[in-house]
């Protein structure tokens, strides 16, 4: 017998997500070492040192089970943001805490709305629960169009809209005002997911507090990472906020011991190292500079990006990919987000970026002299 058949059929459908190629398996394929690896978000000056040496302590005691509650991350958030233990869930990373919200709140045939171009994992989530997930055409530049996932939402009997912000793959950026705009046109009995993996990557001036507007939405549910900025990309380890209803009913379909023991340590030493977060941000900003000048200078289309990644068009970007990872680069192919012609590249150390560049440079004059042949 075909044992998929035993499976759901909004399971069966589902095509599983596809992370960016490590490291391990360029070297194996292609028999190369000094690979750049461009292609997941991650923090390439690593984690902090507070972080590393919370984890080499909490190495000690891993033959024990983690803290269930996770009471001293969540006792650090609530320092940190001013919420109530009631108002955090934490997660095996904020996929996890995605994944959460749909299992609590969604049900075969409730619906979702998200933007298309958005977060790949919205999509998954839904399909996973068999909820019926509408993408929103984009607006002009890739980023969610607002008013249109208002009108879907209003419209569709709709329990959940997710919004990535900024987003991934595209980068692109909302503001507090158009947010609350349309949290303020929102139903309260649909629940809004605003994903800010990205965060900490925004210039102070575009900063705005969303953690605040919990006390006038208790629909909202805020999800971050410590995956990206505070470079625990490997613990996996995320949190989200909201209304303690709401957290409730998350917790309910959490996994127990969901995040383990070394996680949380490193978690509660990186919120507190904010140093090291100036200097991930103080990285970041120099070489999307970089990344973006050297993109202009080679003709090159790019989305303006507001994380830490850039997304650019590119000839035959399934070839492109192939030739940079010939070199040595792994950036990521993003057509699964229905952008066949565009490639994604993190921010990387400046020689990093310089690398990617040069590879970049040499791999459009060795596709222009096969297509002129």
């Amino acid at each position: 017998m075909n044992y998929c058949d035993l499976a759901p059929t909004y399971i069966r459908a589902i095509a599983p997500y596809q992370p960016g190629k490590p490291i391990s398996e360029l070297e194996r394929e292609l028999g190369i070492t000094g690979i750049v690896k461009l292609a997941s978000n991650e923090n390439p000056l690593g984690a902090s040192p507070a972080a590393v040496a919370a984890m080499q302590n909490a190495i000690k005691t891993i033959a024990l089970y983690p803290d269930g509650n996770g009471f001293e991350l969540k006792d650090a958030l609530v320092k940190r943001y001013g919420v109530a233990h009631a108002n955090v869930t934490l997660g095996n990373g904020s996929n996890d805490l995605l994944e959460l919200a749909a299992r609590a709140f969604l049900a075969p045939g409730d619906k979702v709305v998200y933007s298309a171009h958005a977060f790949a994992v919205y999509a998954l989530a839904t399909q996973a629960v068999g909820a019926t997930g509408i993408s929103v055409p984009a607006a002009k530049g890739y980023g969610h169009d607002l008013p249109a996932m208002l009108k879907a939402a209003k419209g569709n009997k709709v329990k959940i809209v997710f919004i990535a912000n900024p987003n991934n793959p595209t980068g692109t950026f909302l503001s507090a005002d158009e947010l609350l705009a349309f949290m303020r046109g929102l139903p309260a009995e649909i629940l809004v997911v605003l994903d800010e993996a990205y965060n900490e990557y925004l210039p102070e001036d575009m900063r705005y507090d969303s953690v605040s507007w919990l006390k006038e939405f208790p629909n909202l549910i805020i999800s971050r990472t410590f995956s990206k900025a505070y470079g625990l990309a490997g613990l996996r380890v995320g949190y989200a906020l909201a209304h303690e209803q709401v957290t409730d009913m998350m917790n309910r379909v959490r996994q127990p011991f969901n995040v383990n023991s070394v996680a949380q340590a490193a978690a509660v030493a990186a919120l507190r190292d904010v140093s090291f977060v100036k200097r991930t941000f103080e990285l970041n900003r120099r070489g999307m500079q970089q990344i973006t000048e050297g993109l202009t200078r080679l003709g090159l289309e790019y989305i303006p990006s507001f994380g830490n990644f850039v997304a650019f068009r590119i000839g035959n970007a399934t070839a492109m990919y192939r030739r940079l990872l010939e070199l040595g680069v792994i950036v990521r192919p993003i057509a699964n987000y229905d952008m066949p012609d565009w490639l994604r590249v993190s921010i990387g150390l400046e020689s990093e970026n310089a690398k990617f560049l040069a590879a970049l440079e040499k791999s459009i004059s060795q596709q222009a002299t096969g297509e002129n042949k």
